[in-house]
């Protein structure tokens, strides 16, 4: 059964492009919903961004159990199935700067560059920021929110979730 609880992923895309002397970073907030089931673990989330055909443009975050002896979590990465065929099976865990421990349901924040991969030099197009989350013992599910890349104007996109994310929303502004 699920608790309702607010889930939100808030992207700020700023300064797109307009000049690289302003710094500017994608915010993205992410609420895992408090589930009420007899056995909960923590979900596995990943994040990163394709292009409007599905192809793979580059990772944003990645969460997992990064306390397993021996690296184990790992081998949980494989439930993360979209993500696993496009980019994780081709990584060598942890990364730094893309990887971190998994998340305890709340609201949850990571800032990305635009001067840096995936954003830097990202060519003008039609893009999705893709979220996907897998549970032990729970479900799996993934949501796109597409944008139009350069931004031209300021737009708040929102994706409803059904069970391991709720309400999904990108708030991009040039």
């Amino acid at each position: 059964m699920r608790v309702p609880i607010s889930v939100t992923l808030t992207g700020a895309l700023t300064g797109a492009m307009a000049s690289s002397a302003l710094a500017a970073d994608v915010k993205l907030s992410i609420e895992i919903p408090r589930l009420s089931v007899a056995e909960y673990h923590r979900p596995y989330v990943a994040m990163w961004l394709e292009g409007a055909d599905q192809s793979f443009v580059g990772n944003l975050a990645v969460w997992y159990d990064l306390k397993q002896k021996n690296n184990e979590g790992t081998k949980w990465l494989k439930d993360l199935r979209q993500w696993w065929r496009k980019s994780g099976r081709e990584l060598t865990m942890p990364v730094d700067g893309l990887s971190t421990a998994t998340r305890p349901p709340g609201t949850h924040q990571i800032n990305i560059p635009l001067d840096r991969a995936p954003f830097a030099g990202l060519a003008a197009g039609e893009y999705q920021v893709v979220v996907e989350a897998a549970r032990e013992v729970g479900g799996r599910e993934i949501l796109r929110i597409p944008f139009k890349w350069p931004l031209k104007s300021a737009e708040v996109l929102k994706v409803q979730g059904q069970n391991e994310l709720g309400t999904v929303a990108v708030d991009l502004k040039p």
